[in-house]
């Protein structure tokens, strides 16, 4: 009986099925671009404050309380921790009731004959505490829930993806709405300074010093700025209702802090491409759904052996109420079985074929994921670093342009040149200093990519300001 009982423990400490190993990875040994001045830790803190817009703060505020995406990523989580609830439950005993009080009329001709005379109607009181527990000899349900455990701790991962998702496009929407709104003001701006132009040009010509097409000219030049503004405020309303629908809000206005050129830029942050494995948010989602996939193979080879159940009752039966809690009346019951598979017909190999293309497929995306992230990471570093050089290009044009548009203005004032030259002048300012600005956006945004792209510590703080899920006890050990 020893030998049994000690044979039992063995083998319910075993599991069927591979242990997961993490798989090797070919880590590039830096980024390509080292060339930038970098912030050891600027990742680890919350980057968006490195603006130093209050307005922006408020909204990204906002966002981590009211945004759907996340609210439902929080769903998602208390719905695979019920699932490892349910699933842990198995290691247990089950314990249930019953209970039964029935009216019955017995055969006069069964077997045995009821007697002549007695009466064929009697009552029946049942009831019993019972109790099942199917033995885990081959490890299933520890597989079942290491497999349950990874997808909680797969779907914390998603929500932390969604957080950081979140953080970074209302951050590069707000600052895409404030470039914007420059471009806005520079277009009204021009067209109000070509409106006075074509009203002064509309008198001179009364007086014979400008010509009919240099009125002409002026009037398209206005007109083309004019038509710049209808498309801008386009853009603008629809940032803005952008931004509402992060916010978790009806589209509407959105409030405006400082201007784009007050911005500070935040620094760029530091890290090697090793850290990614253990930060970005899809990496280690990714790796988890490659954990229950390596543990769902075990759960499918565990059909191949036999399950061992124990069952018990202990109740009454009574055909009296009042005789119901009698000694007599006691009942009970144990039982012990043992059921396995003997001709499947292919049923388990198929399901056991099902698991392992099941990992493999986990184990191609988790390093697709990888190569990914430095893709992604090489992007964002070296957008920043040119985009940088490219807005202070366009920065050193537009004085330039500022320049030639005085002095082209100057030259026509003393008749030195036509107006030709003046409508060249302004409208390659006015196209420049567009540019300008949208290359200072677009700075701001690879910037915005960078703290995207690396992930960082930052997350943990931003998903403490995030409510947390209802049913969030998630102390899921990380085995």
């Amino acid at each position: 009986m020893k030998k049994i009982f000690f044979a039992l423990v063995f083998l319910a400490g075993c599991s069927i099925g591979p242990d997961y190993k993490r798989p090797d990875i070919d880590l590039p040994p830096q980024w390509r671009v080292m060339d930038y001045p970098a912030a050891a830790d600027a990742a680890n803190t919350l980057w968006w404050k490195q603006f130093d817009d209050p307005v922006l703060d408020a909204l990204v505020d906002t966002a981590l309380r009211e945004n759907l995406d996340l609210q439902a990523a929080s769903a998602r989580i208390e719905q695979f921790l019920g699932a490892l609830t349910s699933t842990r439950s198995q290691y247990f005993p089950q314990l249930g009731y019953n209970a039964e009080a029935s009216r019955n009329r017995a055969s006069r001709i069964g077997q045995p004959p009821l007697p002549s005379g007695s009466d064929p109607w009697y009552n029946l009181y049942q009831g019993a505490l019972t109790a099942d527990w199917q033995i885990d000899l081959w490890g299933r349900v520890r597989r079942q829930s290491e497999a349950a455990q990874a997808n909680v701790l797969a779907s914390t991962q998603a929500r932390r993806g969604v957080i950081l998702t979140l953080v970074s496009s209302v951050a590069s929407s707000y600052i895409a709405l404030r470039g914007l709104d420059r471009q806005l003001e520079i277009a009204q701006a021009t067209a109000k300074n070509y409106a006075g132009t074509v009203d002064l040009f509309v008198l001179r010509r009364k007086s014979g010093v400008v010509s009919q097409v240099e009125i002409a000219q002026a009037r398209s030049q206005y007109e083309a700025a004019v038509a710049a503004i209808p498309a801008l405020e386009i853009q603008v309303a629809a940032t803005e209702n952008l931004i509402s629908i992060l916010l978790g809000r009806n589209p509407g206005p959105i409030p405006r802090g400082k201007t784009i050129d007050q911005l500070a830029a935040p620094a760029v942050p530091e890290g090697l491409p090793s850290v990614l494995l253990e930060r970005r948010p899809d990496i280690l989602e990714a790796e988890q759904a490659l954990v229950a996939a390596n543990a769902n193979i075990g759960v499918a080879k565990s059909l191949y052996f036999p399950t061992l159940s124990l069952t018990g009752l202990l109740g009454a039966v009574s055909t009296a109420a009042g005789d119901f809690f009698s000694s007599g009346a006691r009942t009970a019951a144990a039982a012990a079985g043992v059921s396995g598979p003997l001709f499947t017909f292919g049923g388990i190999r198929g399901q056991v074929d099902s698991a392992e293309a099941g990992q493999r497929l986990a184990t191609v995306f988790y390093r697709q994921t990888i190569l990914n992230a430095f893709r992604e990471t090489n992007d964002a570093l070296y957008g920043a670093q040119k985009t940088r050089e490219q807005y202070e290009a366009l920065a050193r044009r537009v004085d330039a342009l500022r320049d030639y548009a005085r002095l082209s203005r100057a030259k026509f004032d003393g008749g030195a040149a036509s107006y030709l030259e003046v409508l060249y002048a302004e409208n390659e300012l006015f196209t420049g200093e567009l540019n300008a600005v949208r290359a200072n956006a677009d700075r701001y945004a690879q910037l915005i990519n960078v703290y995207q792209a690396l992930g960082g510590g930052w997350l943990d703080e931003a998903d403490r300001m995030a409510p947390a899920p209802a049913a969030q006890e998630v102390r899921v050990k990380k085995e």
